[in-house]
């Protein structure tokens, strides 16, 4: 996940990346034992910019969620 990049809450962005498919850029990484992952390639990361901007101009952001500048 990408938080960082993006400046935007690690839960959220999860929450975000479930509805997201590969032919979105996201895909899921499994490692031995442990749940999977999402990882997303560049057009991921920009489905996953105007999902955000979707989601904000629907008002449907978390308050904790930081504003564009």
């Amino acid at each position: 996940m990408s938080p960082n990049l993006l400046d935007e809450d690690e839960d959220w962005l999860f929450e975000l990346s479930t509805d997201m498919f590969p032919e979105d850029g996201c895909l899921w990484v499994y490692g031995v034992g442990e749940d999977g992952v999402p990882a997303f390639t560049k057009d991921g990361i920009e489905n996953l910019r105007q999902i955000i901007a979707d989601e904000r101009a629907a008002d449907r952001a978390p308050a904790s969620s930081t504003a564009p500048e």
